[in-house]
């Protein structure tokens, strides 16, 4: 048995890959980016929201932070925004209920870090599930999967 090679991802590939994921990226596109503690789900956040920019050859916001405490940061990109949310402190669905996640959702970029109470909720949307694995202090490794959850 052939056991594929497994590609690592350093700070300069996760750019990369963010510069040519984001290109497929419309109003509707939601991102959830799952992975433990310091795996690199802000980096790779940062990484999707400046490619965009970059594609609507705009300027850059000067920072782009966790939303970890303010749970949901939004980004300007004229014809539609970005919505960056951190759900790491959400416990409940009555807390999940109330950021209306889904009000804005399909005229927006979403990417949601710590995604896994949506997992296990009847989240009807399709969405890329981007997991980042640590396999060093530099090297990741990348689970891309693309869900169709569209109950029709």
């Amino acid at each position: 048995m052939i056991k594929k090679k497994q590609k690592y991802y350093d700070l300069k590939d996760l750019e990369i890959f963010a510069k040519n994921i984001s290109k497929d990226f419309t109003k509707g596109t939601i991102i959830f980016l799952k992975g433990e503690l310091g795996a690199g789900k802000t980096t790779l956040a940062r990484f999707l929201i400046n490619s965009l920019y970059d594609l609507k050859k705009i300027d850059k916001p000067n920072s782009i932070k966790s939303p970890t405490f303010p749970i949901l940061l939004t980004y300007d990109l004229l014809d539609f925004d970005i919505f960056h949310y951190d759900l790491y402190r959400i416990s409940n669905n009555s807390e999940l209920n109330e950021l209306n996640i889904e009000e804005n959702i399909k005229e927006s970029v979403t990417l949601i870090e710590w995604p896994e109470i949506l997992l296990k909720s009847k989240f009807s949307y399709n969405f890329y599930l981007i997991e980042l694995e640590m396999v060093s202090e530099n090297k990741r490794i990348l689970k891309i999967k693309f869900k169709n959850n569209i109950n029709v």
